[in-house]
């Protein structure tokens, strides 16, 4: 496989002005794809993501919807598709996390963390399913929660992120006789404006790995290239799990 594998392919990545998005859509561009991205309150550092994907001798823009509105997610889709001229690879990556015990989430948490990490994935998903091209692929950023909750106060957030493993497997189901793919990617803690690893939680979350570091935005995208690339044209319904041994 070439730094060239992806040449001619159209994505967008949702939630692409920072972390994990942000790298996802950079290390697309790097691989040849042409990358639109969407956020919903950093303009600039939406900016500063489109000038890369530009320096990367792509076409990149960014578009502003909040993955909590279902019309402008649906949108942002349709734009993304228009302008670039179709869609070939969906990445999934909008998030948000209430962390705290279920007594004392208040039922706006639970509606905007829902919101977004699980209606805003369904109907990017099935927005994207009508215009992504045969052999598309769909990719859905979980996290390793999903799998293995070490502490209290993750409910909320582990629940939201289980439900994409239905979701993508779901997908590929439906999804399968035009040989499109959907695979969840499970990251452990990554090191993010988000959750830094030297936050106030780090120490805790850093007992729990195998590997004495959290993880970095760029070991994830490097996944999210190999399953948009032409490596990953096998693998569908299934989860792939970056956690540092989170789960070993």
């Amino acid at each position: 496989m070439t730094m060239t594998e992806l040449t001619g392919k159209l994505a967008l990545v949702t939630g692409g002005s920072r972390g994990i998005g942000a790298a996802s859509a950079v290390a697309l561009a790097e691989r040849g794809a042409d990358v639109a991205i969407t956020y919903r309150s950093s303009p600039d550092d939406a900016a500063q993501v489109v000038k890369r994907i530009e320096a990367a001798g792509r076409r990149g823009f960014a578009i502003e919807a909040d993955a909590a509105d279902a019309e402008a997610i649906k949108g942002a889709v349709a734009r993304a598709a228009d302008v670039l001229g179709g869609l070939d690879i969906l990445v999934n990556n909008a998030g948000v996390g209430a962390i705290g015990m279920i007594s004392e989430l208040s039922l706006e948490d639970v509606d905007r963390v829902l919101a977004v990490n699980v209606r805003g994935a369904y109907v990017a998903a099935q927005a994207a399913a009508s215009v992504l091209s045969d052999g598309g692929r769909m990719i859905h950023i979980g996290s390793c929660a999903a799998a293995r909750v070490t502490s209290p106060g993750m409910t909320l957030y582990a629940m939201s992120k289980s439900a994409l493993i239905g979701l993508s497997k779901g997908l590929a189901r439906e999804l399968g006789h035009r040989n499109i793919t959907s695979t969840v990617i499970q990251p452990g803690p990554i090191d993010t404006s988000m959750n830094p690893a030297d936050g106030p939680f780090a120490e805790a979350q850093r007992s729990f790995l195998a590997l004495d570091r959290f993880g970095t935005p760029e070991e994830i995208a490097a996944a999210v290239t190999y399953l948009a690339g032409p490596a990953g044209a096998y693998l569908t319904g299934t989860e792939l799990t970056l956690d540092g041994g989170h789960t070993a």
